[in-house]
């Protein structure tokens, strides 16, 4: 038997030197291509086929080891003729070269004893003692953990695929001799002008060379209100124009963007990982050094069996089909509630958190807005600065005009009609004519209307100052060369959040904040109204990450929400990163979870099904842990055998895989359940003033 464990290992040692000095310089190069393709997320299909071509290779070696324990078995217990136990050694020898490569490379590469190496020395020895089908069977776990693992794996690449895709589009509006030319991003070089038209993203950073627009540039500075930008005045990759048409003469693009500097920036300080090291993988190694200890010892006191079921109590034998198992079903179940979870030790680490920050603009708020008060001037009415403003605005797509018509039609107001030869000027305001009443009417910022050479009243130079302590927008209305009144509105908070916040105040998070660059007044009126234990303002994206390095210094465990660039060094600092499907992609890239409906609905899902995580990967310990103390009391006191210990490891192993399919239970009986329309209707809720908060005010830090 010793002479046949022999035989496996010489011929495991001519299938390595063959394949060494085999190797061809083509099948090298062919290598060195799946490498590269493996490293490239820009063949979205050919990095799904190279998983598909892992996956079936894993799963004919799964076939192989049933074929392997059948014969197994057969010889063990009915055959035992020579043509037989050559069949046996063959299919056996087979399906442990993979198990005996990665041998090699953790024992003699890595020189690291880990749960494969000790399971080798047990299945091995299995094998040497004549108990063929025991070591078939401890092979084929090997074969089974690398396709679970595998799965999970595959399953969060395709969704990352499905997830980021390029944000910002590739093919731009290129200016040559005064026509505007449809070409590829990668083509434009600097110096070349392009053309960006209102809703479009900027896709490089540049020089405003004609035209005015209003930009969103929340993405890099936090800053909730658009910026007013014209010839001259720099804008950069990834903002949006709100307004206006624009061309920019491209200074950097590509990878000199700032956008892409920040990405090196995060990428080079990064500790890339090759896999996600499961918990279930970490218990296992804690256990390897004392059960291979107490087992080497005991060999010569109470013989090889014992010694081999003592090393088989090593809890890897179940944990690392289990956990990854849960993990994954966990992970499945998140997904189908909107939830992309990019790295299961995130998961497992949100059931620690007690502090959790959320950016506020475009997280805790959204880019829609609603008018909250109309000034008058010279004698003007409310209704008719209303009825005026629609008018202009009646042909612009953009949140501010939306909110205008919104709040005409809720007041009934007629809106009259601009003539077809009005002439839109799109950018820091609108200017249209009325026939039917003779007149020009001009609709924008104070900017705009001193450009057009008119003069703002006093009562509205002091609304606009009040607007801008509040963090609101006040859009001015001027009639036949003279200010009528202005429209003051502020951005919503998303419908969704007060029911949130309350429902994580019920986990274990202790402590709930806004981290923002505004300033403080809109910062504190916000967190007020919504019951914040503090709030931090006129905070840079650097400062952001001072914050949670703070905290994390006073022993919190910080979980950061946010949506833009300037959030990415706080999400990186933070022990768990959140941010929304649709916010920008260094955000997302950053961010170990991903909220795929694009709002925060499923926040408090998320640390609930982490709860239930924690909860799982606790039973899998304890149902692992379980047959390694009933198989050695057997042993001294029922004299069990190596095949009755290895039935007793399968009824176990069934337990723990009954136990990590728990969360498809709980996926079937989300899928039973009648849709719920309460919170798709939620309408939105707009921020309370201090005056009829009943919160008490958070102490700003």
């Amino acid at each position: 038997m010793v002479l046949e464990l022999g035989l496996v290992f010489a011929a495991y040692a001519a299938k390595r030197m063959v394949e060494k000095y085999s190797a061809s310089p083509q099948k090298i190069s062919q290598d060195k291509q799946i490498s590269n393709l493996e490293n490239s997320v820009v063949e979205k299909t050919q990095l799904m086929e190279a998983g598909q071509e892992v996956t079936q290779q894993q799963q004919h070696y799964l076939k192989m080891s049933v074929v392997a324990m059948g014969i197994a078995a057969t010889r063990q217990f009915f055959i035992t003729s020579p043509a037989f136990i050559l069949l046996n050694l063959a299919t056996f020898t087979y399906i442990a070269i993979p198990y005996f490569k990665q041998v090699e490379k953790t024992f003699i590469k890595k020189q690291k004893i880990d749960g494969y190496v000790l399971y080798f020395i047990a299945d091995t020895a299995t094998f040497a003692l004549g108990q063929y089908l025991v070591a078939a069977i401890g092979v084929s776990l090997f074969h089974v953990s690398k396709v679970v693992i595998s799965r999970a794996q595959g399953h969060s690449k395709k969704m990352l695929l499905d997830v980021f895709e390029q944000q910002i589009s590739q093919k731009v509006w290129l200016l040559r001799n005064g026509v505007e030319i449809e070409t590829p991003l990668a083509t434009v070089k600097n110096g070349d002008v392009i053309v960006v038209n209102a809703g479009d993203i900027i896709p490089v950073d540049g020089v405003i060379t004609n035209g005015m627009a209003s930009i969103d540039q929340h993405a890099l500075t936090g800053e909730s209100r658009p910026l007013e930008k014209l010839s001259g005045d720099q804008v950069f990759a990834a903002t949006i124009v709100v307004t206006g048409k624009i061309g920019v003469k491209v200074e950097r693009s590509g990878p000199e963007t700032t956008i892409a500097k920040i990405n090196q920036i995060l990428n080079n300080s990064i500790n890339f990982k090759t896999q996600t090291q499961l918990k279930g993988e970490k218990w296992a190694d804690q256990w390897i050094l004392p059960i291979l200890g107490v087992a080497g010892l005991s060999w010569p006191l109470i013989g090889p069996v014992g010694a081999i079921i003592i090393l088989t109590t090593h809890i890897s034998s179940k944990i690392r089909i289990t956990a990854p198992l849960s993990t994954l079903n966990y992970i499945s179940l998140a997904a189908h509630k909107g939830i992309l979870i990019k790295d299961g030790r995130a998961l497992e680490a949100l059931n620690q958190i007690d502090v959790v920050l959320f950016d506020k603009t475009g997280t805790l708020t959204h880019q829609d807005n609603e008018v909250v008060r109309i000034i008058v001037s010279n004698h003007y009415q409310e209704s008719e600065i209303l009825t005026y403003a629609a008018a202009a605005e009646r042909y612009v797509a953009h949140p501010i005009a939306k909110a205008i018509l919104k709040k005409a039609e809720e007041a009934h107001c007629t809106i009259p009609w601009a003539t077809d030869e009005s002439e839109y000027q799109i950018g820091y305001g609108i200017t249209v004519s009325l026939k039917a009443e003779d007149k020009i009417i001009r609709v924008g910022s104070a900017r705009f209307l001193l450009s057009e050479g008119i003069n703002l009243p006093e009562e509205i130079e002091k609304a606009e100052k009040e607007a801008h302590l509040e963090g609101h927008s006040l859009v001015m209305v001027a009639i036949n060369d003279q200010v009528g009144g202005a429209i003051e509105l502020q951005t919503l908070i998303r419908p969704e959040v007060i029911k949130v916040l309350k429902q994580l105040r019920q986990t274990k998070v202790k402590h709930i904040a806004i981290v923002s660059g505004d300033h403080k007044q809109p910062t504190k009126k916000l967190a007020k109204s919504l019951g914040m234990d503090s709030y931090y303002y006129n905070i840079t994206p650097e400062n952001k990450a001072d914050i949670v390095e703070q905290l994390q210094k006073l022993g919190k465990s910080v979980c950061f929400v946010g949506d833009g660039i300037n959030d990415a060094l706080a999400m990186r600092q933070a022990k768990v990163s959140i941010s929304l499907q649709g916010a920008t992609s260094i955000a997302t890239d950053v961010a170990e979870i991903i909220l795929m409906d694009g709002s925060l609905t499923q926040l408090p899902d998320l640390f609930e099904i982490s709860k239930n995580l924690e909860s799982n990967l606790q039973s899998s310990f304890n149902i692992s842990i379980a047959p390694g103390v009933i198989k050695v009391g057997g042993f001294f006191l029922l004299n069990f055998g190596l095949l009755t210990a290895i039935l007793i490891d399968g009824v176990f192993f069934l337990v723990g895989i009954a136990n990590s399919m728990r969360p498809l239970l709980e996926l079937e009986n989300e899928q039973m359940k009648p849709l719920e329309l309460g919170d798709k209707l939620a309408k939105p809720t707009v921020l309370m003033s201090d005056q009829s908060s009943s919160q008490v005010a958070p102490k700003a830090y």
